[in-house]
């Protein structure tokens, strides 16, 4: 009996040696069986156990597509499995991604060139952007004219709707005042974007001395056209987003530097992951927003959120209590606007000198 089992497992073994050197028909077409497509490793499974790729190879439209959505949102279960946990359980998410544990979640700089794509993206498209346009080579702030006529109208009919119901003569004569002012702002705007149209606008600038030529020059590209130095501002802060990541390591070490167990890679995740929520989360706002949710309440949501994320983040990533955690909050938020200072600074010298 023995000997029958050795001679079929030395047949096994030849054949698998048989198959290895000299793959038979049909084998090394993408058919999930005998070579890898890739690096011609023997399959054992799906997946080539060399080079991870998969044993099959699609060949279809549907297969494109998947790509697609694979390439943009990890679709294989790690996005879906990602997105709960940095929304509610960002500390663990981080610590588990130090930890080693990386195969089951999108990598922190995946999902933030994720997110600062989709965020700038969206806010293009429901118009949080620069209040300037293209016309030939020159870039005209229009939008802000348009918001400005916009709110002059909406003063226009509502004085006039109040001098219709109203019957003391004094309020007719406040509300007739009003309909007079809105007038004469709309007939400035329409004179205003007339001349933005035919290109011409007199802006009248005045010379920097700073003694530095290169700082001097740049303040008056500033002063002569500032719509086309705000475009310019922000196209950098998407290009440059990287740059919070930097700024903000340093700031957030302060808050744990004599505890030598968290390392500069440590803050660095828990920086990534934050700034992707961030941005994800404003993605919602300004969606909102667009729908026409109430600005009230929705700025309330829009500036308590991040804080009880930083600090559900901070308790969960630094095995901190909730007072020591919510009191580094405070502490990092107040870091925060220091961040962004530096960041717009560093922006705008970008545009000064580029």
């Amino acid at each position: 009996m023995s000997g029958e089992i050795e001679a079929a497992g030395e047949l096994a073994t030849g054949a698998l040696l048989g198959r290895a050197v000299e793959p038979g028909a049909g084998e090394g077409h993408g058919e999930g069986h005998g070579l890898c497509l890739n690096c011609g490793t023997a399959l054992i499974g799906s997946h080539c156990h060399n080079c991870g790729q998969a044993g099959h190879v699609h060949r279809s439209l549907h297969a494109i597509g998947h790509d697609i959505l694979h390439g943009v949102f990890h679709f294989e279960g790690k996005f879906w499995r990602t997105l709960p946990m940095l929304a509610w359980r960002p500390g663990e998410l981080t610590k588990r991604y130090i930890a080693g544990e990386r195969a089951r979640f999108v990598s922190p700089m995946a999902i933030f060139l994720f997110s600062v794509f989709a965020m700038f993206a969206v806010f293009s498209w429901v118009g949080i952007s620069a209040p300037t346009e293209f016309n030939g080579s020159n870039l005209k702030p229009v939008a802000a004219i348009d918001y400005a006529k916009k709110d002059a109208r909406e003063k226009l009919e509502k004085a006039q709707k109040k001098l219709a119901t109203a019957k003391d003569e004094d309020d007719k004569q406040r509300y007739r005042e009003r309909i007079t002012d809105a007038q004469n702002d709309l007939a400035g705007l329409d004179k205003a974007a007339k001349s933005l149209a035919e290109g011409n606008l007199d802006v009248t600038t005045s010379e920097a001395h700073t003694g530095w030529h290169a700082l001097d020059h740049g303040i008056e590209k500033w002063q002569k056209n500032p719509a086309l130095m705000l475009y310019k501002l922000q196209s950098a802060s998407y290009k440059f987003s990287w740059l919070l990541i930097p700024l903000s390591l340093p700031f957030l070490w302060s808050l744990f530097f004599w505890k030598r167990q968290y390392k500069l890679y440590d803050h660095t995740i828990f920086i990534i992951y934050s700034i992707s929520f961030m941005s994800l989360f404003y993605i919602v706002v300004a969606i909102a927003a667009a729908i026409g949710l109430r600005s009230g309440p929705l700025g309330m949501v829009a500036v308590l959120v991040p804080f009880i994320h930083i600090t559900r983040q901070l308790k969960q990533a630094y095995d901190i209590g909730w007072f020591s955690a919510f009191m580094r909050a405070w502490v990092l938020t107040f870091f925060i606007s220091w961040i962004l200072v530096l960041f717009v600074l560093i922006l705008v010298a970008l545009g000064m000198f580029g």
